[in-house]
């Protein structure tokens, strides 16, 4: 075959493999995309450019929702779409490329490479989760989304399945029939694992309380315009007082989407006045949860603020883990302010992870893109009763970015067995339990205006996860490593000793 078809087919993988993620969920086409680029890097002799086709094609699909912000203002903003969608695409499958590149050096032959890629890949995917602020988006683990395998992930962690994932397509490539026994062996097995953990018939842990989630779907062209701005807070009031749907009988706490107030917290009194005459009419005066925008000096702050009665701010949380580029300008460059989402040079990161007390015990916040972030929640220093996102989805469009960004809270969820309620300004807002599972009942679709009461259970017992994080894996993967570097190593003097 020559580069060109190799190059070309690699591409195919990857876009195949993608659509193994949200809206799709074709989960074995997923499988066959990604032995197909495991199997052409293996057997190369340009595995970088080869890999990094793989993850062109890989990423030019999962990450297509990009050209969304763009798009908001298409005058001024439209024409980087392209740009943006393709900068971000080849950037990512460098990790890809350098994987590839790897593999061919620490291993030989075909069998060998594979596994050698299986294992850089899943290195590089962690590195890209976490080097120059991180973007853990489109692991392969969150192809299980829909699956019992998602559940799973209380043993293994998200970059642990993202392992073992690649190791059953690259099995087949290695080893043939043996192979493809050993691979549907470790599905299984994962499968096995994650539904006994599901096979309960009551939630994990104790009912801790019944919360109103407020989805006002503005959208986000209409939300900063200060003529529509007095509409959007009333529709919200509106649901807050419960009007419109079914209500519970009593309600203990009430969650706004982000930045759900479009103006500034100090300048914000009579909006949070109006806040808890809301709540005290139709929510038993529980307290209320919004995303606002603070000021703390010459910062400012993508936060949240817990209201209490009479417009009382009982606390508040900064987001930590910000978007670049998007909410701040990494090193402050100047020709980027013009293209920036947020004026000027955006927000300051908050000084800590860290719990909020709330009617229904203690909370760790995520404040929208802290979400994806496998490690966020280690940071707070202590296990929480359950996780409280609170998004602006309406950034991703409709078709693929805001349902990938819902299953990676599914997975935070299923991680550490904790509860996760989900307030989005337009879907998908939800309450999760601690295995990752959405009721029916409590989930506003996109798009969707309204409010939804439900309750609340409380954390179960720690998972494997929450008391290791990713240390195995990493553990795995330098030993792995290692050996196969030895094998290279021992392989080249033993062809040395017989040439001489």
């Amino acid at each position: 075959m020559t580069f060109r078809r190799t190059f070309a087919l690699s591409f195919l993988g990857g876009a195949l493999a993608a659509l193994g993620h949200a809206p799709f969920g074709l989960w074995p086409v997923a499988l066959v995309g990604f032995s197909i680029v495991i199997w052409l890097v293996s057997t190369t002799d340009r595995p970088a450019r080869i890999g990094w086709a793989g993850g062109v094609g890989y990423f030019v699909v999962t990450l297509s929702w990009f050209v969304e912000p763009f798009l908001v203002d298409i005058k001024t903003h439209g024409w980087l779409a392209p740009i943006a969608l393709a900068l971000v695409s080849a950037g990512f499958a460098l990790f890809y490329g350098a994987s590839a590149w790897v593999s061919a050096k620490i291993a030989t032959g075909r069998s060998m490479r594979a596994i050698a890629y299986v294992i850089a890949l899943t290195g590089a995917e962690m590195l890209r989760g976490n080097i120059l602020t991180g973007f853990p988006w489109s692991l392969a683990a969150y192809i299980w989304a829909e699956t019992p395998l998602r559940a799973a992930t209380a043993y293994t962690g998200s970059y642990g399945l993202t392992l073992l994932t690649l190791l059953a397509v690259a099995l087949p490539v290695a080893f043939q029939w043996r192979g493809f026994v050993g691979g549907v062996a470790i599905l299984g097995a994962l499968f096995t694992l994650g539904a006994a953990r599901m096979n309960v018939d009551a939630p994990p842990g104790e009912r801790l309380g019944t919360i109103r989630i407020v989805q006002p779907n503005v959208p986000q062209r209409d939300k900063w315009n200060p003529d529509k701005v007095p509409d959007h807070i009333g529709r919200m009031l509106s649901l807050t007082r419960g009007e419109g749907g079914d209500k519970a009988e009593t309600v203990d706490l009430v969650v706004w989407p982000e930045a759900s107030v479009a103006y500034p917290l100090h300048a914000a009194g009579a909006v949070l006045s109006a806040v808890s005459d809301a709540s005290a009419t139709g929510a038993n005066g529980a307290p209320v949860i919004i995303g606002i925008n603070r000021q703390d000096g010459e910062d400012w702050h993508n936060s949240l603020a817990v209201v209490g009665a009479e417009g009382v701010v009982l606390d508040t949380y900064d987001k930590v883990h910000l978007v670049p580029f998007g909410e701040y300008i990494p090193l402050k460059i100047n020709w980027i302010r013009a293209v920036a989402a947020s004026s000027g040079f955006g927000f300051t990161a908050g000084a800590e992870v860290r719990l909020i007390d709330t009617p229904l015990g203690r909370a760790l916040p995520l404040i929208c893109y802290e979400g994806i972030f496998p490690g966020h929640i280690f940071r707070a220093g202590e296990r929480p009763d359950y996780l409280l996102q609170v998004t602006n989805d309406a950034w991703f469009g409709t078709f693929s970015g805001p349902y990938q960004h819902l299953d990676q809270t599914r997975f935070r969820a299923a991680e550490q067995g904790l509860p996760l309620v989900r307030a989005a300004n337009t879907g998908v807002s939800t309450v999760i339990d601690a295995f990752g599972r959405m009721s029916p009942n409590t989930q506003m679709a996109l798009g969707e205006t309204g409010f939804r009461d439900a309750v609340i259970y409380g954390r179960g017992a720690s998972t494997l996860f929450a008391r290791t994080g990713d240390i195995p894996v990493i553990v795995i993967l330098l030993l792995t490593m290692s050996a196969l570097i030895l094998q290279r190593t021992g392989n080249t003097i033993a062809n040395g000793r017989t040439k001489s």
